[in-house]
């Protein structure tokens, strides 16, 4: 007997993202062999442990998988086996990062992450997350009027806090960050420098960013870093945690006389999960070998090209951006600038047929009732469009938010010409 309910519900949800413009900067479409892969019978199998080193039998071919994520991860980033580790087994980017904290630090020890309102993400310690509970924790912030990091003051909190980790990294700050300056940071306190690259993971492999990875000649500037394999990496939904292979420089008790990449695999099994999914963890090799093809760099300059694309249209047509543009797959936009907060234009963007989440900007106090829109172009640049159609998106945002126009055919045709490999 077939579901026919649920069939239909997935049926419309195909068809909603076909007849979507997809502006959420962390949303994107994967492969359908990676969609394969994902709805394989891979997913029938208990595997906790790592490979060699199981709790269930038969898993001799979910090792050979596991051993081949690990090493296409670090061969895309470059990164040598001797010196580095990866965990590919977390469930998403959220579990991984309080992984790591609980690999490196004790509860009550002082975390430091940037603030949710300018562009950080929840685990790095917001106060209604576990982060911001289990930890003490410094938020550093940005520069008000530029909407800037100012690593200056970040420099001078860290000395005053004295914190045991600091997280750099983003979920909605639309310029590059300068991991060295985090580092430089970080060492001068004794702290650990954690990266969490989820947002420009695939600019940063693909070399269009700075790297936490460091140098050419491998000075590395993180300990730790995390990243999602979605977004712009393009993977399925999960994430991976590379990490060091030095000792660690902690007084956590559970981990004595381990490496910084040994704690951190205990800290995932079985600190905080249990069997990982092996379809997913498929996919995500899957995913690494699709990276290191030519066409992904392709792609990666692209995403620049329509997020600068994107932005100056916004701009010409009166739209405020935060720090004026972006260097990255992102940008903010100050709805107040056309009389707008952030709730009531994503609801009219979303009721004409485009996606783009309500967000913080520097000066909110509340993330319940943001003044701005966060606008990001991995998706619609994996559906082939370019800086011809951007400008179109920047001009059907401004008759749909300001002139109050209904423009939903108007996108529903665009997105036709740019189709979706998956039957709806």
């Amino acid at each position: 007997m077939k579901d026919t309910k649920l069939q239909n519900l997935i049926k419309r949800e195909i068809r909603r993202q076909q007849e979507t413009i997809d502006l959420i900067a962390s949303e994107n479409y994967v492969s359908p062999e990676i969609l394969e892969v994902l709805g394989s019978s891979l997913t029938n199998k208990y595997s906790e442990g790592y490979p060699g080193k199981r709790y269930y039998p038969g898993n001799q071919y979910y090792d050979e998988i596991e051993i081949l994520a690990q090493k296409r991860a670090l061969a895309a980033f470059g990164l040598n086996e001797k010196s580095w580790a990866v965990n590919v087994q977390s469930y998403s980017g959220s579990p991984a990062n309080i992984a790591i904290y609980h690999a490196l630090m004790n509860f009550g020890d002082t975390l430091m992450g940037l603030k949710l309102t300018a562009g950080g993400h929840l685990t790095h310690g917001h106060k209604v997350n576990f982060s911001g509970r289990a930890y003490n924790v410094v938020h550093y912030s940005v520069d008000e009027k530029t909407g800037l990091l100012d690593y200056g003051e970040i420099a001078k909190l860290a000395r005053e806090g004295k914190p045991k980790v600091i997280v750099s990294g983003l979920t909605a700050y639309p310029r590059k960050i300068d991991f060295k300056k985090f580092s430089e940071i970080a060492k001068s306190v004794g702290a650990y420098h954690v990266a969490d690259i989820s947002h420009i993971a695939g600019l940063v492999l693909a070399g269009l960013h700075p790297s936490p990875f460091g140098s050419a000649q491998g000075k590395s500037y993180a300990d730790v870093v995390m990243t999602t394999t979605h977004k712009t990496l393009r993977g399925p939904r999960g994430a991976i945690i590379l990490s060091k292979k030095t000792e660690l420089r902690t007084s956590n008790a559970s981990n004595t006389e381990l490496t910084i990449a040994e704690a951190i695999d205990r800290a995932v099994f079985p600190g905080m999960q249990g069997g990982p999914h092996n379809n997913v963890t498929a996919a995500k090799a899957l995913m690494f070998f699709e990276a290191v093809q030519p066409r992904f760099r392709s792609y990666q300059k692209q995403i620049l090209k329509n997020s600068q694309a994107l932005a100056a249209a916004l701009l010409e047509r009166g739209f405020k951006l935060v720090t004026g543009g972006t260097d990255n797959h992102l940008m903010l936009v100050d709805l107040r600038s056309v009389s707008l907060d952030g709730q009531t234009g994503e609801k009219i963007l979303e009721e004409n047929g485009i996606t783009a989440n309500r967000n913080t900007i520097p000066g909110d106090v509340s993330a319940f009732k943001p003044s701005g829109l966060r606008l990001g172009t991995p998706a619609v640049t994996t559906r082939g469009m370019k800086e011809k159609e951007m400008r179109l998106i920047a001009e059907l945002m401004r008759r749909s938010l300001v002139d109050k126009e209904n423009i939903s055919r108007e996108v529903v045709e665009l997105c036709r010409k740019f189709p979706l490999p998956y039957k709806s």
